[in-house]
């Protein structure tokens, strides 16, 4: 989770590596990345250390002659939406003299509207995490950041993944993200190849009269197995990702025992509006018939 850490400036937040993840993948119509005013995303290691490789659309942090930071040349600092820096390993906010605090210190300072956020564990922890988000590209046209790939939101991370039938069906995506089970929610004639992944594909009707505690439970189930075996799993689908958000809201019921209000509110919190909400008749078949059957299992 993101926050503040007890003497930690005010203006300033750790962010985990999940939440950075997500926010170098959302899209709407274009990836999120592609808009000057979405993400200032901010190296503070060594220059060699960046060259070497960075995260994506990451800029260098700029020094003057006295090794001290400045603002980038384009930062346009109060136009940013969110501000991240980054720097090895940093964890925490109490360590004020690290590359990553000085920064980021720099920027809230500077005219940042928002709240800076410093990286958890910084370029190894990320990097280890999202191998395949390194590169050492500098420069970015806008017609590259228009067509740049983008991955499944991270629901639960390591486990849970949420994405469109576009992803669902890339081959780098299941690569990449070590995809072991693939359910499709409302997807006609959608397959796996054997021995790829295990599959399961569902039909969530959106009749607020239909019965949807058989599917629901059976998603749930298959979770579960492959949490318990430390596997991942992506729910994707058409539809707006109406049907696929059912099946993430109903297993943050079902796995942390939580309230459909609460789970709703968690998962758009984590996907930050990038995928559409279940419609008022899932939402209500959920909260009718539902609820006590998946949190009352674990």
């Amino acid at each position: 989770m993101d926050g503040e850490t007890p003497d930690a400036p005010l203006f300033i937040e750790l962010m985990e590596p999940s939440v950075l993840y997500n926010l170098l993948n959302r899209f709407f119509k274009y990836p999120s990345i592609s808009d000057p005013s979405y993400l200032l995303l901010i190296d503070a290691r060594k220059l060699h250390e960046y060259n070497e490789s960075h995260i994506v659309t990451a800029k260098l942090a700029p020094k003057n002659k006295h090794d001290q930071f400045e603002v980038p040349y384009d930062g346009e600092l109060e136009c940013k939406q969110f501000i991240v820096v980054y720097d090895g390993t940093t964890d925490t906010l109490t360590n004020t003299s690290g590359e990553a605090m000085k920064c980021a210190q720099l920027l809230s300072d500077s005219g940042s509207r928002n709240k800076v956020k410093i990286l958890s564990g910084g370029y190894e922890r990320f990097s280890a995490l999202y191998p395949f988000l390194r590169t050492q590209k500098i420069l970015w046209l806008p017609q590259e950041l228009d067509g740049i790939k983008t991955y499944p939101m991270e629901v639960l991370p390591g486990l849970l993944y949420l994405g469109n039938t576009e992803q669902g069906r890339a081959d780098y995506i299941q690569k990449d993200l070590k995809i072991q089970g693939r359910i499709a929610c409302n997807v006609i004639g959608e397959s796996c190849e054997p021995d790829s992944c295990e599959f399961l594909n569902l039909v969530i009707p959106e009749d607020k009269d239909a019965d949807l505690s058989d599917a629901l439970q059976k998603a749930c189930t298959f979770i579960d197995l492959h949490r318990d075996k430390k596997s991942v799993v992506l729910v994707y689908s058409d539809l707006m990702y109406a049907s696929a958000s059912t099946i993430c809201i109903a297993y943050l019921m079902h796995q942390q025992k939580s309230s459909l209000q609460e789970s709703l509110v968690n998962l758009s919190s984590i996907v930050m509006g990038t995928h559409v909400p279940p419609h008022h008749s899932l939402l209500n078949n959920l909260s009718d018939k539902n609820t006590a059957a998946l949190t009352s299992e674990a």
